[in-house]
C-alpha cells in the first residue's frame, strides 16, 4: 500500500494519537496504586466508557456482525443476555463491589480482595484465582490479537504472520507506558469512535439497499430463515438458554470489574449505569444491524461479496471499505482497532496486575517498592502479549470461538463468587475455593469432552455457573463459620450501601 494512502494516514494518526495519551498518563503515574486502578480516580463518564469500550472487544464488530450474517435474527439472543447481564452488574455488583474492595485494605485486583475479603492467611485464594486469570485471559488476550490481525492482513493485504505483530505493537506500547490512566483514558476515546461506526454504517447499509422495507423484503425472499428468531425450530430451549448465558458472564469479568473499583465514588456508579448501558444499546444494535442487512446489501451489490465468502466476520471490515471513500473508510476502520485495542489493553493490564501484586509482591518480593513494582509490571505486560500472539499464531482461528471459551471461564470461576461474596456474610474462604474450581473446572471439562463429543450444544457456562454456586453454598454450610470480623465489615458495607440508597 502506498505511503500516502488515505488508509495509512488515518490508521497511522489513530496510533500516535493512542500512543501520545500513553506517554501523558507515564508522567501521572507515579505509583503501582496508579498503573494498577489510576488511583482510584475515574469519574462517571470515564468510567462507563471505558467498562463499556473494555468489554467490547473486536467481537463487537467483526464476531458479533459475522454472527448474525450468517445466522440471522436468532444469533440476537446474545445480545439480549448480554444486555441484562451488562444491566445486572451495574446495578448490582458496582456498586457493593466499589465499597468493599476500599475497605479490604484497598484491594487493587480480584485476588487482592478475596484474600482479604476471607481473612485467606494460606493465600490459596490468591495463587489460584491468580492462576484462573492468567489462564483464561491467555485465550481471551489471543482473540484481540486474531482480530487485530484480520484488521491488517483484510485492510493492509499483509501476511497474517505478520499481521499479528502490526495488530498487537501500539496496543502493548501504550499499555506499557501508562497502565490504567492510559487504558481509561484511551477507552473513552475508542468508545466514541465506536459508537460513530455502529450507528453510521448500518444507515448507509440499509439506504444502498433501497432502504428499510426494501431490505427486509430482499431478505424475506433470498434468506427467510434468517428472520426466524427460533431458526426455523433448529434453535430450541437449549440453543436460547446458552445465546442467554452470556449475560452471566458480566459477574465475573475481571476487566469490567477494575472499572467498578476505580470509580471515584460511590456516587458516580448511578450516572455512569445510564451512560454506559445507553452506549451498550446502541453498539450493539449497530453491530447486529450491520451483519443482518448485510444479507440484502450483497444481493443487490453481489460483486463485493468475495472477501465475506470466505470469512463471514470482515462483513464490517468489507461494507466499511466499498461504501465510503478512503479516507472516512479509514475512520471507520480505526473503530475496529479501537475495540480491539480497548480490550486487549486491559486485559494485558489485569493480566500484569495478578502477576506482579498477587504472584511477585505476594511471595517473591513482598518489600518490593512503588518503582520496582510499576516496572515488574510492564515486563509483565510484554511477557503475556508475547503469550497471546503465540496462542493466535493459528490464521484459521476465530474471534467469536476464543471469546466464547475465556467468557464463561471467567463467568464462572470468578462470577458467583463475586456475587456471594457481596450478598452473603456466612461464605468462607472455603467456600469462595470450592466455588472458583469448581466453576473453572466444569467451564473445562465440559468444553472439550461434552460439546466437542457432540453430547451437547449447552454453553459450557451453565453448567459451570450453576456447580459453582452448588459448591459455594454446600462448602461454606458444612466447613467452619467465617469469622466475626468477617460478618462484621459485610454488615457494616451492605448498611453504608443501604444509607447510599443500594
Amino acid at each position: 500500500m502506498p505511503v500516502g494512502s488515505p488508509l495509512l494516514i488515518t490508521f497511522g494518526l489513530y496510533l500516535a494519537a493512542m500512543v501520545l495519551i500513553g506517554i501523558v498518563a507515564w508522567r501521572a503515574t507515579r505509583s503501582f496504586d496508579d498503573y494498577i486502578l489510576g488511583g482510584r480516580s475515574l469519574g462517571s463518564v470515564v468510567t462507563a466508557l471505558s467498562a463499556g469500550a473494555s468489554d467490547m472487544s473486536g467481537w463487537l464488530l467483526m464476531g458479533l456482525p459475522g454472527a448474525l450474517y450468517l445466522g440471522g435474527a436468532s444469533e440476537a439472543w446474545i445480545a439480549i443476555g448480554l444486555v441484562l447481564g451488562a444491566w445486572a452488574n451495574w446495578k448490582y455488583v458496582a456498586g457493593p463491589l466499589r465499597v468493599y474492595t476500599e475497605r479490604t485494605k484497598n484491594a487493587l485486583t480480584l485476588p487482592d480482595y478475596f484474600t482479604h475479603r476471607f481473612e485467606d492467611k494460606s493465600k490459596l485464594l490468591r495463587v489460584f484465582s491468580a492462576l484462573v486469570i492468567l489462564v483464561f485471559f491467555a485465550v481471551y488476550c489471543a482473540s484481540g490479537i486474531v482480530a487485530g490481525a484480520r484488521l491488517f492482513e483484510s485492510v493492509f493485504h499483509v501476511p497474517y504472520a505478520e499481521a499479528l505483530w502490526w495488530g498487537a505493537a501500539a496496543t502493548i506500547l501504550y499499555t506499557l507506558l501508562g497502565g490504567f490512566l492510559a487504558v481509561s483514558w484511551t477507552d473513552t476515546v475508542q468508545a466514541t469512535l465506536m459508537i460513530f461506526a455502529l450507528l453510521l454504517v448500518p444507515v448507509m447499509v440499509v439506504l444502498t439497499s433501497g432502504g428499510f422495507e426494501a431490505s427486509m423484503t430482499l431478505i424475506e425472499q433470498n434468506a427467510p430463515s434468517k428472520l426466524d428468531w427460533f431458526n426455523g425450530g433448529a434453535l430450541g430451549f437449549v440453543g436460547i438458554v446458552s445465546l442467554l448465558a452470556w449475560g452471566l458472564g458480566y459477574f465475573g469479568q475481571p476487566h469490567v470489574l477494575a472499572r467498578f473499583m476505580a470509580a471515584d465514588s460511590l456516587a458516580t456508579i448511578p450516572k455512569a449505569r445510564r451512560i454506559g448501558m445507553i452506549w451498550m444499546v446502541l453498539c450493539l444494535g449497530g453491530a447486529m444491524a450491520v451483519g443482518f442487512f448485510a444479507n440484502a446489501y450483497f444481493v443487490v451489490h453481489p460483486e463485493h461479496i468475495g472477501p465475506v465468502s470466505e470469512n463471514a466476520e470482515r462483513v464490517f471490515i468489507q461494507l466499511a471499505t466499498v461504501l465510503f471513500n478512503p479516507w472516512v473508510a479509514g475512520v471507520l476502520l480505526s473503530a475496529i482497532l479501537a475495540a480491539i485495542m480497548s480490550t486487549l489493553s486491559c486485559q494485558l493490564l489485569v493480566c500484569s496486575s495478578a502477576l506482579t501484586e498477587d504472584l511477585y509482591k505476594g511471595f517473591v518480593r513482598p518489600q518490593a517498592g512503588q518503582r520496582e513494582l510499576v516496572w515488574f509490571g510492564r515486563a509483565m505486560v510484554l511477557a503475556v502479549a508475547l503469550l497471546a500472539i503465540w496462542i493466535a499464531r493459528d490464521p484459521e482461528s476465530k474471534v467469536l470461538g476464543l471469546v466464547s471459551y475465556a467468557w464463561a471461564g471467567f463467568g464462572a470461576a470468578f462470577g458467583p463468587v463475586v456475587l456471594f461474596s457481596l450478598f452473603w456474610g456466612r461464605m468462607t474462604r472455603n467456600g469462595a475455593l470450592a466455588g472458583m474450581l469448581a466453576g473453572a473446572v466444569t467451564v473445562v471439562v465440559w468444553k472439550e469432552l461434552v460439546v466437542a463429543a457432540g453430547h451437547s450444544a449447552l454453553y459450557e457456562m451453565v453448567p459451570g455457573f450453576a456447580a459453582a454456586c452448588v459448591a459455594i453454598v454446600l462448602v461454606s454450610r458444612i466447613g467452619l463459620t467465617a469469622s466475626p470480623d468477617m460478618q462484621a465489615m459485610h454488615a457494616g458495607v451492605r448498611a453504608t450501601l443501604k444509607n447510599e440508597g443500594y
